[in-house]
């Protein structure tokens, strides 16, 4: 196991809705002043702060006096058009009434799925973010929600923000919440240090019932998983605590649940692990499954069947048997082309193995 680092310089800090403003309510300024506060001196003092902030949809949705969170997705994003307006002239006017002879800037950085997925892009998104950090710039990102159809039905900036310290090599995630930390069972104690994300830990989590809101603990453990597997240390507290920021760097345990990191992969590794959603799936049988795991390449002869259509070069999950997914892999031909050769006595190599990821 990996100990976590003290030398935090390169930070991402995720603010989900629940804190930048309540259901039916004007955004917080008071709260929305301290972070960026504890932001402004962090960057002066050398750090890097990249902020994933949520919010665009909660604050359109009071701009435009709604009261439930849309259902349609039109709806949804025209409240984010909204709402992202309003919430990025906040940050600007914050980060501009800092005190210090130096002002600092924010600059609006909107992702979707697919500046993760293609591998140009992504490289495009990770170098634009530490230009940023070279000019001591903050990002503010968030997901594109006026375009992004798939991630504004279903998803969270717990894993954006999770995504985007992958793509940076964060040396630390700090996904600030309405609450201290992962509750025990007990629903009153707070687990301060997890050294292993097990299925005992995730039925901790319960869902938000948050109307602003999606998500909740279920979501931040998804992306406290992403973080620590790509040797990211992550932290989740209370974003009202007192310069919660700067003591999730320096105890994070003490006030807060620390999720300690794995020993980190590689950047190429960690974009196919996480930073693309698999095209399709390939089956393998258990002596190709055995082989993946001792570090093989994947042969043609061990795949027993397909799912779904893709090309050359695209990341696919790798299932066993019983259709669980164990790895991910960029594949080096088509659905189609796979279809004729899989099985038999072939040994053609259709994943090698610096191409593949297991779970």
């Amino acid at each position: 196991m990996q100990q976590s680092k003290k030398n935090y310089r390169r930070i991402v800090v995720k603010i989900g809705s629940s804190l930048l403003c309540e259901s039916g309510k004007a955004l917080d300024l008071r709260f929305l002043q301290d972070i960026v506060s504890q932001v402004s001196r962090l960057v002066k003092g050398g750090n890097e702060v990249a902020i994933v902030s949520s919010g665009a949809i909660a604050l359109g949705m009071s701009a435009l006096g709604l009261k439930e969170r849309p259902k349609k997705l039109h709806e949804l994003q025209a409240a984010a058009a909204v709402g992202q307006n309003e919430l990025m002239d906040t940050y600007r006017d914050l980060f501009n009434k800092c005190p210090g002879d130096k002002k600092l800037l924010a600059a609006q950085v909107l992702l979707t799925w697919e500046d993760f997925n293609e591998r140009a892009r992504y490289l495009n998104a990770k170098n634009t973010l530490v230009s940023l950090f070279s000019r001591g710039i903050v990002p503010v990102v968030n997901e594109n929600d006026t375009v992004s159809v798939d991630e504004i039905r279903f998803g969270d900036n717990d894993r954006l923000s999770a995504l985007v310290a992958s793509l940076i090599s964060a040396d630390l995630l700090v996904i600030l919440s309405d609450v201290d930390g992962l509750l025990a069972g007990d629903r009153k104690t707070v687990v301060r240090i997890v050294d292993e994300i097990t299925p005992e830990i995730k039925r901790l989590a319960r869902p938000t019932d948050k109307k602003t809101c999606v998500g909740g603990m279920i979501t931040k453990l998804e992306a406290a998983k992403i973080a620590v597997d790509s040797g990211i240390p992550c932290v989740i507290a209370n974003g009202r605590a007192r310069d919660v920021i700067t003591s999730a760097m320096k105890e994070p345990a003490a006030c807060a649940t620390l999720f300690l990191p794995k020993e980190g992969m590689g950047a190429r590794r960690r974009w196919i692990a996480f930073g693309t959603r698999p095209r399709g799936k390939v089956v393998v049988d258990e002596g190709a499954r055995k082989a993946l795991i001792a570090r093989k390449s994947l042969l043609a002869v061990g795949i027993t069947g397909t799912d779904g259509v893709f090309e050359s070069g695209d990341v696919v999950g790798i299932v066993d048997a019983g259709g669980a997914e164990f790895a991910r892999g960029k594949v080096s031909v088509s659905s189609k082309q796979l279809e004729k050769v899989r099985g038999g006595k072939f040994s053609r190599e259709i994943i090698h193995c610096d191409n593949i990821v297991i779970h």
